[in-house]
This record gives C-alpha cells, sequence and structure tokens, in this order.
C-alpha cells in the first residue's frame, strides 16, 4: 500500500536555476594571498641563518590580480638575484595555483645579507 503526501513536506517544482554571475562570488582577503606569498617565499629561500627574520609579504588585490612585494634576508655570499628569481617563480606558482590569481608583479626586497658561519670562519674573520 502507497501513500500519497499532502504535501506539507515536499518541495514544489523543480527549483530554478540560477545563472553563475547571480550566485554571488568568492572574495579572498589580501592577508591570505600575502601568507601564501610568504610561505612560498620562505619554501624558495631554503634554510634561514640562525639571525634571519622570516620572509613576509604584503599585497595588493584588485579583482583576480594580485601585486606581491615579499621582504626577506639572505645568506652572504650568494647569487642574490637568482635567489631574487627563485623566490618570485614560487610565488607565482603558488598564488595562481591556490588562489587562482594572475600576479603580474612580485617586488622581492632583500633587507639585510647575513655573513654564512663557515664562510667567515675560513677567512679568519669573528664577531
Amino acid at each position: 500500500m502507497t501513500g500519497v503526501s499532502g504535501g506539507a513536506g515536499e518541495l514544489p517544482e523543480t527549483p530554478a536555476v540560477v545563472e553563475p554571475g547571480g550566485r554571488g562570488a568568492t572574495r579572498i582577503a589580501d592577508r591570505v594571498v600575502a601568507k601564501i606569498a610568504a610561505r612560498a617565499a620562505r619554501e624558495a629561500v631554503g634554510p634561514l641563518h640562525p639571525d634571519a627574520a622570516r620572509p613576509y609579504a604584503t599585497v595588493v588585490v584588485h579583482h583576480d590580480t594580485a601585486h606581491v612585494r615579499v621582504h626577506l634576508e639572505l645568506d652572504y655570499p650568494c647569487d642574490v638575484g637568482a635567489r631574487c628569481g627563485q623566490v618570485r617563480h614560487q610565488v607565482v606558482q603558488r598564488v595562481r595555483t591556490l588562489v587562482g590569481m594572475a600576479v603580474p608583479e612580485v617586488v622581492v626586497e632583500v633587507e639585510r645579507l647575513h655573513l654564512a658561519v663557515e664562510y667567515g670562519a675560513r677567512r679568519g674573520r669573528t664577531r
């Protein structure tokens, strides 16, 4: 025996399909993108000098585009240009992959260079 419901808990006809533009949008905060960029910079730099501060980033997001500025400290001697290039590449890839934003600009600011401990020891320098 099957019963027929009086319609109290049932949906009326099929709900109307809402176009993608009318559903709303997801906005990703600048600080979230900044954290992703800082983490990507940290991955690209590798092990830090014991006195070095962690890389941090500031970001300006406009629609689907992020302009990134990364601040970091590096060991010396090293190829500063190549290390900055690695940081740029890693930041662009990670932000594009995780957030889906274009990154047309990554400015890398090297705030401080740290003398590598073994380099200073070989040269006879002490602190």
